[in-house]
């Protein structure tokens, strides 16, 4: 039975919204700016995406008790950038990390805090600077040129919170490395919670422009 326009509205994310972060972000890489450029103007494209909170599906949104959840919304056919909600359970929080890539951290929902870390010339980590705390529509960049570790925790121990990442490859495929605070490195690949993406592409189940 075909939905009605009412139903619709009510029950499909607004994905015109993630289509249009796409497109644009898409072509500004074409563009090939400097990565001042893709971070200043990135971060613009990925502040209007998270001002609005119609556009995420709830498969996308599911916390798990054990740990947060990393789920993939789109990646690049060239893998030049992905995109994936990061969903927090109350209290959770990453290990000491890095990306080894450019990145934008946009909240949607909740608030989540993020403490940087710079090393010492004997190898230690200690924190750079106090935690940046983000709430919805603000946005953080990450890189190895301007700051690349950090450890990243829900702030709120009570409810979930829910960040919108974008990174300049195939996160979930890049090997990183999480930290000790004496400096050790241990290596990963992050991979992703879920096994299949959402359909932005199936415009019959929007409601008509």
């Amino acid at each position: 039975m075909p939905h009605n326009a009412a139903t619709v509205a009510i029950d499909t994310p607004n994905f015109a919204r993630l289509r249009d972060f796409i497109a644009a972000l898409a072509e500004l890489l074409d563009g090939h700016p400097d990565e001042a450029q893709v971070l200043e103007q990135g971060a613009d494209l990925l502040r209007r995406l998270v001002s609005q909170d119609d556009w995420l599906p709830d498969e996308f949104a599911q916390p798990d008790p054990q740990h947060y959840q990393q789920f993939l919304l789109h990646a690049d056919s060239r893998q030049r950038f992905s995109i994936v909600s990061f969903v927090w359970g109350p209290g959770q929080r990453t290990p000491i990390h890095d990306h080894r890539v450019w990145g934008l951290i946009g909240m949607l929902r909740g608030a989540e805090d993020s403490q940087g870390f710079e090393r010492l010339a004997d190898g230690r980590l200690q924190p750079a600077g106090a935690a940046v705390r983000l709430v919805p529509g603000q946005v953080e960049a990450v890189s190895p040129r301007i700051g690349d570790i950090h450890q990243v925790s829900n702030a709120y121990a009570d409810r979930v919170s829910i960040s919108i990442h974008v990174y300049g490859a195939n996160i979930g495929a890049v090997r990183r490395a999480v930290y000790s605070p004496e400096g050790h490195e241990k290596p990963f690949v992050s991979g992703y919670s879920n096994r299949l993406l959402p359909n932005l592409w199936d415009l019959s189940k929007e409601p008509p422009q």
